[in-house]
């Protein structure tokens, strides 16, 4: 099973460019380099409604979300928008395009186990709430935990996995757990009915095809950003040691002489 493998009802009140599924086209199979770049698509497009803006150009959603133009518009063909020629894209119908693909027309709820620092601060951000989730239920492990109170949601026991999965209808968990319990727990969601699994704990886990996972591990985010600094560093030294070696040989030519015998050119001296 891949750790990094990837809707239909009602608009979620108060989203711009609710549908239904007869206002789409039949569901697409897009590639998952597609589906990684929507969620930015979406983002930028409601940053752009908010400010007023009823249509944006290729170039200018592209330069919003980060990607190159000719990427953008591919990704968005998959969905049947080519947009204007001269005036680009709709924003509210596209919206509710890629909400619709993104399954966001149905706000979903979603169970968090482990509310330890970093499931804390998950458990109270605000942003999944604008996204179309819902924390439905947190879990721990722990019971000096059970019974706390995180916006407004108490802590269960991961006991109660299996009946709140089931009362709330939830499909998708963040696992926030030790690396040593997180199998176990991963185990239990899926046999309460989860299939889906935001993973940060940092191990793999080993589950039926049918359940996708994405694994977030901060530390080796941190880790590919040294190598980037580690090379911008490797390169600034040999440039550095380029420079020095230019000079060098510049003032060789100055001098008129490398080694006691006559320069004609600084392109000799290199030789």
């Amino acid at each position: 099973m891949s750790q990094q493998r990837t809707g239909h009802e009602a608009g979620i009140t108060g989203r711009v460019g609710a549908v239904t599924p007869s206002t789409v086209p039949d569901f697409p199979d897009l590639p998952e380099a597609t589906v990684a770049r929507l969620p930015e698509y979406l983002r930028a497009l409601h940053h752009l409604a908010e400010t007023g803006h009823d249509t944006v150009s290729s170039e200018g959603l592209a330069l919003a979300a980060g990607v190159n133009s000719a990427k953008l518009r591919k990704d968005l063909s998959h969905l049947g928008s080519y947009g204007t020629r001269g005036v680009g894209y709709d924003i509210e119908p596209l919206v509710g395009q890629i909400e619709y693909i993104l399954g966001l027309n149905k706000r979903r709820a979603v169970a968090l186990v482990g509310v330890g620092n970093l499931g804390h601060a998950l458990a109270g951000y605000a942003g999944f709430a604008s996204r179309g989730f819902r924390i439905a239920a947190l879990f721990d492990a722990d019971l000096t935990r059970v019974g706390e109170l995180i916006n407004g949601i108490a802590v269960r026991h991961i006991g109660d996995i299996p009946e709140v999965v089931k009362s709330e209808a939830i499909s998708i968990a963040v696992l926030a757990t030790p690396a040593g319990a997180a199998q176990a727990v991963a185990d239990q969601l899926v046999a309460a009915g989860v299939t889906s699994i935001l993973n940060f704990a940092p191990v793999v886990l080993n589950l039926p095809e049918q359940v996708d996972v994405r694994k977030v591990d901060l530390a080796v985010e941190l880790q590919i950003l040294s190598f980037h600094e580690h090379r911008k560093s490797a390169r600034g030294a040999e440039q550095a040691k380029a420079v020095a070696r230019g000079a060098e040989l510049a003032k060789a030519v100055a001098r008129g002489a490398v080694n006691g015998s006559p320069v004609a050119t600084l392109g000799e001296v290199a030789a």
